[in-house]
C-alpha cells in the first residue's frame, strides 16, 4: 500500500530536500502535498488525509505542537524535523517519538521512513503524542516515559519506576508501582543514558535504580540497596562510592 505523505516545513529548500529523498522510493511513498506554516499545514492535512506527515518543529506562525493540539486526535504517523538538538529532542526520546535533525542526512531519513512501515497502530501513536505534549509542558515536573513491549504500549511517570533490570542484554525489565512489571525490547544502557539526569543511578551493570525509591543501603554481602523496603539490589564494588555520595546528598 502506498503511504500518502505530506511535508510541512517553512523552508523551500528543506521541503525540496525531503521530497527528493521520499520520491526515491515511489513504490512505497507518494508526496500528496506540502505546507509551510500551521494554517497551510492544517489545510493540506484536511484535504489529503495523509498516512504520514514529515513535520518541521519551528513554523512561522507557531510550532508543530501547536498544529497537533489544533488537530486533537492524530490519525497519521509523524516524523518530526528539528534544526536544533534542544530540549525537544529529550522529550522525543522519553516519548519514543521519531525525529531527524537538520541538516538532513539522507540515511537518517531513510531509516525513519523504514520505521514508519514497521510502527505501531494509530492508537499507540496517540499514547506517544500525549506523552510528548506532557513532556514539553513546563508545568509538568515529572517526565513521562513511553515503554513499548511486543504487544502493548505504556506511558508512565518516571516517579512510578522502582528500578530497571537488564534482561538478556537487549531487553530491559521495568518494576513499577502497583507491582507492575513491564518488559521492553531495548537495552538497559539506553535508559541509563536517558534517566541518569533524573535521579536514577546505575548501581550495577544489570540494575538502574530510582534513587527516590531507595529506602536504605546495607553494607553486608558486598553492599545492597533496598528499594521501597522490598527489593534488594546489589551494588557493584566500583559503583559503591559514587552511589553513596549520591544517596547521602538526597
Amino acid at each position: 500500500m502506498m503511504i500518502r505523505t505530506i511535508i510541512i516545513d517553512d523552508e523551500i529548500n528543506g521541503r525540496k530536500i525531503v521530497r527528493g529523498i521520499v520520491e526515491t522510493q515511489p513504490e512505497r511513498f507518494i508526496v500528496a502535498g506540502e505546507g509551510f506554516d500551521i494554517k497551510s499545514g492544517l489545510q493540506v492535512i484536511k484535504l489529503q488525509k495523509p498516512d504520514l506527515v514529515l513535520l518541521d518543529i519551528n513554523l512561522p506562525d507557531g510550532t508543530a505542537f501547536d498544529l497537533l493540539e489544533q488537530i486533537g486526535h492524530v490519525d497519521f504517523k509523524i516524523i518530526f524535523i528539528t534544526a536544533h538538538s534542544d530540549y525537544a529532542v529529550q522529550a522525543f526520546k522519553f516519548s519514543a517519538v521519531d525525529y531527524i535533525l537538520k541538516p538532513i542526512i539522507s540515511t537518517e531519513l531513510y531509516r525513519a521512513l523504514d520505521k514508519v512501515e514497521q510502527s505501531m497502530s494509530i492508537e499507540d501513536l496517540n499514547v506517544k503524542m500525549s506523552s510528548l505534549l506532557a513532556n514539553l509542558n513546563p508545568v509538568n515536573k515529572t517526565k513521562k516515559l513511553v515503554l513499548k513491549s511486543i504487544d502493548s504500549i505504556l506511558s508512565v511517570d518516571i516517579s512510578e519506576i522502582y528500578y530497571c533490570e537488564s534482561d538478556g542484554g537487549s531487553y530491559t525489565r521495568f518494576y513499577l508501582d502497583n507491582d507492575q512489571v513491564f518488559l521492553v525490547s531495548r537495552p538497559l544502557k539506553e535508559y541509563d543514558d536517558l534517566l541518569t539526569n533524573h535521579n536514577f543511578f546505575r548501581v550495577h551493570k544489570s540494575y538502574l535504580v530510582n534513587l527516590n525509591k531507595v529506602s536504605r543501603y546495607v553494607k553486608q554481602d558486598g553492599g545492597t540497596v533496598i528499594i521501597n523496603n522490598r527489593f534488594e539490589i546489589p551494588v557493584s564494588h566500583r559503583k559503591r562510592e559514587e552511589f553513596l555520595e549520591r544517596f547521602m546528598a538526597l
